[in-house]
């Protein structure tokens, strides 16, 4: 199993309803997609690190599901969606379990 974690900035002038928007789009893809164990997503309620607003967290079944869904055109639509309402910067990770 692969698990991929993502952290995401956004600017000062996205809202709190945009956030809350990606989160929803981005657990949408949980019904879309085959290969996927599991998928969370919410926003960060830490006091510590605010600067990063949205986690977003998958587990697929392997390599071929993780590529399947970085190709898929759903899961382009929800970055695209991320960018437009003000991403920053993110930081991913994927590692094996």
């Amino acid at each position: 199993m692969i698990q991929r974690t993502v952290l995401v900035k956004f600017s000062e002038t996205t809202t709190l309803e945009q956030l809350q928007e990606v989160v929803n789009r981005f657990k949408a893809l949980k019904n879309t997609l085959t290969g996927i164990i599991d998928l969370q997503a919410g926003l960060n309620i830490a006091e510590r690190n605010k600067e990063f607003q949205v986690v977003l967290m998958v587990r697929f079944e392997d390599q071929a599901a993780l590529e399947a869904y970085v190709a898929n055109a759903e899961h382009q639509a929800v970055a695209a969606y991320i960018k437009e309402v003000g991403r920053v910067d993110s930081i991913g990770v994927d590692f094996e379990i």
